[in-house]
């Protein structure tokens, strides 16, 4: 029987592009791995949406990758229901790996799916990649049940990761050091972004620019983590903004309409990752508009090392992350509308040169995240293959 790593992810394989589903590609190219999404409540019915399956689905991704979707009851995180989610999800899990002929050896929590103790002596990480209790009312659970299960995955864990420094002191006040794993970037996808990029024709949602039109651009999920009064300063600016992101239900709901319809500002929802550097081809300064919440001062956008690594300006808020990352002159930090937007504006309209890109790019490639999965992969006591062009 064959190794196997399950990485129970915070978020679908399938949904924006984050940590689990970098972390998770690139632990595959060195053991087969298997990644649980968080499991779907049933309410009208076992059949999966997405592929007309009764129950758990297992689906192959690749060669070395597979990706479970268990079914929970109804009111799946609900306090006990909880219980019985979880006890769903590790009898699933112990199945598909029966059902590829692996056995478990390795266990990475991401999310907020207890799956400590899954396989008897495998080598479990606690990855906290957000603070979950912060976040509760983002992902509409239980503050207390979150803590809760927050210590109890802390306390089984063989060892503890994090993102963030914030995490790490999280962390600590429940008697664990960790170690600081940070989200990372992936700099071979943008290798190419800025060749032909006067002959290559926008994508089909985008307008047609006129040369030198300076542009600012927002790629990630537009949701409760976003202050859309950042994002109405710099549309006030004139600058054409691009924003490129699903948007979470409910979020701004008269706001969000206005400032998607004036003429300056497109959204084009979401897109692939592989998609992304044909948008950012077009932005001059990425920005990263985070609302200063205790969520956010937790977290470690991706954002921003993205922007950097396609050899982009950034503006980003004031954020623990963005000052541990001490970019200097390569990331402008604005927290209010106007000194945000204004930042923006300024960036925008510097002239782009190869030398300046190139630097943003060597900044960016410093934290590639074939460098972050070295640390992760340590810790589960997995050798990194080395990968070709890396």
């Amino acid at each position: 029987m064959r190794d196997l790593l399950v990485y129970a992810g915070g978020t679908r394989y399938d949904g924006v592009a984050g940590t689990d589903r970098h972390m998770a590609d690139r632990l595959a190219a060195s053991t087969d791995v298997l990644y649980v999404d968080p499991p779907r409540p049933v309410r009208g019915g076992l059949r999966d949406p997405e592929t007309g399956r009764y129950g758990h689905v297992l689906r192959e991704v690749r060669t070395g990758l597979w990706r479970l979707g268990p079914v929970a009851p109804p009111a799946a995180y609900r306090p006990g229901v909880d219980v019985i989610t979880a006890a769903m999800a590790r009898r699933a899990v112990r199945a598909a790996a029966r059902r590829t002929g692996h056995r478990i050896t390795s266990v990475v929590v991401a999310g907020s799916l207890d799956l400590t103790g899954v396989a008897p002596g495998a080598r479990t990480v606690r990855y906290a990649t957000d603070d979950l209790v912060a976040g509760a009312s983002l992902i509409r659970m239980s503050a207390a049940r979150l803590a809760a299960t927050e210590r109890r995955m802390v306390a089984r864990a063989d060892a503890v990761a994090v993102v963030s420094p914030g995490l790490a002191d999280r962390m600590a006040a429940l008697g664990r050091e960790a170690a600081l794993v940070p989200n990372g970037c992936d700099v071979a996808a943008y290798a190419d972004i800025d060749t032909g990029a006067e002959a290559a024709p926008p994508p089909a949602d985008l307008p047609a620019l006129p040369a030198g039109t300076p542009v600012a651009g927002f790629v990630g999920h537009v949701n409760a983590r976003i202050d859309i009064a950042l994002l109405e300063a710099v549309a006030g600016t004139g600058l054409t903004l691009i924003i490129v992101g699903p948007r979470s239900a409910g979020y701004e709901p008269r706001r969000w309409p206005a400032l998607t319809a004036r003429p300056n500002v497109h959204w084009v929802g979401a897109k692939p990752y592989p998609e992304l550097p044909s948008y950012l081809r077009y932005v001059d300064v990425g920005l990263t508009p985070y609302a200063a919440t205790a969520f956010n001062r937790a977290s470690f956008p991706l954002k921003t090392l993205e922007y950097l690594a396609a050899g982009r300006a950034v503006v980003s808020t004031a954020l623990p992350a963005t000052e541990w990352l001490d970019a200097g002159d390569l990331v402008a930090v604005a927290s209010t509308p106007a000194s945000f937007a204004a930042a923006a504006a300024e960036r925008a309209r510097r002239p782009r040169t190869p030398e300046l890109a190139a630097r943003r790019r060597a900044f960016a490639a410093r934290h590639d995240w074939q460098e972050r999965v070295r640390l992760l992969a340590g810790l589960l006591g997995i050798e990194i293959r080395e990968v070709a062009g890396r």
